[in-house]
């Protein structure tokens, strides 16, 4: 398209877009085709371009744009889209990221599982948090880093030639054959990747996957204002908020919330949290038990997120290896973590255990005095010495208010950190932030922690931090009110459809302060063998998921949302949360996730309907 009908027609979009391409994390989930959802909102944008349609209702029935902002959203596809025109690039060729550094971060990774050099140009100066030493000790990666003027002084070098610039506007690029990826740096607002030449499509789905796994796209708000750059319209109105006042409530909300003192990080999603976790915890384990052996214990059936990232952490290091941990079902978490534990001290290794309570998606809660022993029992080493206590690191997305941390909760004893995505309940779907913090136990891990969130450049965003002191002040509020939904929903499935198993915390769990506004259905099934019955129940999964979408569009939604501020959620974990997992490890249940505000009458009724027609 011709630059200067581009930009009319953007600055067009920018008037009509829909309000929830900024201020939601997910947009159009009663249109969202998980298989397109990468490439099926981009697709239907350029034929409403070519068309220079850009009306309120045609932009608003655009489908979903990837699968939540981490790995982009429809203000960052239209951004790409328009510095792909620029450059006259496609658009998957142009990546935008939050962070500075992780773009650079992306492509180190792929060389050194492929055992390709990279050199690093850079004009100016690179981002202050980028440490080369740590880089190279920790991440394993290797590079050259090299100081230009230009782009055209960057001359030919065997392997893939990075040039990273500070750039004060969205422009064209001159692109040099030499140089294998642009990174442009747009101050606060993030940067851009530019993949040059068809040599390097490959690397494109590596690019994004590390967007994906490990941080998140340059946000709604600032590719908004990119965007509005770009057109040379004046910026939004975006208060500015007290960053400091802000983060401080924030700070002290997760305190309150945890029932622990320390000191707590925030990022920019709680994938982005959970790789510092990992990075600083490896770290660790490097500077202070050198030549160890180093093992991810994770249960192979967790957010396909969680997972993995693990997996990919291990990929990159000789010295980290996954130990499956089963949980749900017939296992049980604190046999499996005594039984994985053992092992582990013969072996002299350096445990760090990653699980879920309540698990996803069984909601179910292990006992907590035999997990605490389990996890702070003595263990020697097979010549006899003492072996190396674990770091249990907590995912507490379901129920971020039950205290586990404080001195006299359960997991004192343990060094525990406890993290919670903040795209649920923290932030009600308003923000992707997610925030991590540790007992007193595992407190001087926070400080590598922290050093891995700068390196990669993901702490939360000003405008994240002030949503979630907006937001976090009312969540144990939110959560009661979403409970006592969610339990009034199950107690009417179990009356109407008594044959189904329903996996949601028991009453004695919640009067221990377990309130999760989640739980999953295995429906009735039927059928002469095992695989004829399975076929049924998934067919059942999808019939009553449609039902609930297409009759109550307004409220029930297909997706893995949770803890958001309206509405009904429904997913397949097997096709959604555990896309990653193996496949004998998934679930193929329907999981429900109930809002402290939806028409419980109605989706009642909805379900009734779903039941009288089986």
């Amino acid at each position: 398209m011709e630059r200067n009908k581009m930009l009319e027609y953007i600055e067009n979009v920018l008037n009509n877009m829909p309000a929830d391409w900024l201020n939601l994390t997910t947009h159009r989930l009663d249109i969202y085709n998980e298989e397109l959802a990468k490439v099926q909102f981009l697709d239907q944008f350029e034929a409403l371009a070519k068309e220079h349609n850009a009306h309120a209702v045609a932009l608003h029935n655009l489908p979903t744009a990837y699968d939540y902002i981490r790995l982009g959203h429809p203000l960052s596809c239209v951004l790409e889209w328009a510095i792909g025109n620029m450059n006259n690039l496609d658009s998957e060729k142009v990546i935008s990221f939050q962070s500075k550094t992780t773009p650079i971060l992306s492509i180190l990774r792929t060389n050194l599982l492929s055992n390709k050099n990279t050199l690093i140009a850079f004009t100016g100066e690179l981002p202050s948090s980028l440490d080369a030493e740590v880089l190279r000790t920790v991440y394993g990666y290797t590079f050259t880093l090299q100081q230009v003027e230009k782009a055209s002084d960057v001359k030919d070098f065997d392997g893939s030639v990075i040039l990273v610039s500070e750039q004060k506007e969205i422009a064209a690029v001159d692109l040099n054959p030499n140089i294998d990826f642009y990174i442009n740096l747009h101050g606060n607002l993030g940067s851009i990747l530019l993949v040059n030449g068809e040599q390097n499509t490959t690397y494109i789905s590596d690019i994004q996957h590390v967007r994906r796994r490990e941080t998140v796209a340059m946000t709604p708000a600032n590719c908004l204002t990119a965007l509005q750059s770009l057109v040379k319209q004046p910026f939004s109105d975006i208060k500015k908020s007290n960053a400091a006042e802000n983060k401080a409530a924030v700070l002290d909300v997760i305190r309150e919330v945890s029932g622990t003192n320390t000191t707590p990080l925030v990022a920019s999603s709680g994938l982005s949290i959970q790789y510092a976790i990992m990075m600083g915890l490896v770290d660790h384990a490097l500077e202070n038990h050198k030549g160890k052996a180093i093992k991810i214990v994770v249960p192979p059936n967790c957010y396909g997120g969680t997972n993995d990232q693990a997996r990919r952490v291990a990929a990159c290091s000789d010295a980290i290896e996954i130990v499956d941990l089963p949980v749900d079902g017939d296992n049980d978490m604190v046999q499996s973590i005594d039984i994985v534990l053992d092992k582990l001290a013969k072996e002299d290794a350096i445990p760090f255990i990653i699980a879920e309570i309540p698990t996803n998606p069984r909601v179910e809660v292990p006992e907590l005095d035999k997990l605490r022993d389990v996890l702070s029992a003595k263990r020697e080493t097979a010549s006899g010495s003492e072996a190396i206590d674990p770091v249990f690191i907590l995912d507490q997305t379901f129920c971020p208010n039950v205290h586990f941390l404080g001195d006299e909760d359960i997991l004192s004893s343990v060094r525990t950190i406890s993290f919670a995505s903040g795209s649920k309940f923290p932030s009600g779907g308003k923000c992707t932030a997610g925030y991590c913090i540790a007992n007193k136990k595992a407190e001087a891990l926070i400080e590598k922690i922290e050093l891995h969130l700068h390196l990669c450049d993901n702490e939360a965003t000003d405008l994240q931090y002030e949503i979630l002191a907006k937001q976090m002040p009312s969540m144990k509020d939110r959560i009661h009110k979403a409970y006592v939904n969610t339990y009034e929903f199950v107690q009417f499935i179990s009356e109407i459809l008594p044959e189904a198993k329903i996996n949601f915390v028991s009453d004695e769990l919640a009067d221990e302060g377990f309130t999760p506004s989640v739980f999953s259905l295995d429906l009735p099934t039927k059928g002469n063998t095992a695989e004829e019955r399975e076929a049924y129940k998934r067919e059942m999964n999808h019939k009553l998921i449609n039902l609930m979408i297409t009759e109550i569009p307004n409220e029930s939604k297909y997706c893995v949302s949770y803890g958001q501020l309206q509405g009904c959620y429904w997913t397949i974990p097997a096709t959604s949360t555990q896309g990653t997992t193996k496949e004998d490890d998934k679930d193929y249940i329907a999981r429900v996730s109930l809002s402290p505000d939806l028409d419980l009458e109605q989706h009642k009724r909805v379900f009734k309907q779903f039941v009288d027609s089986m």
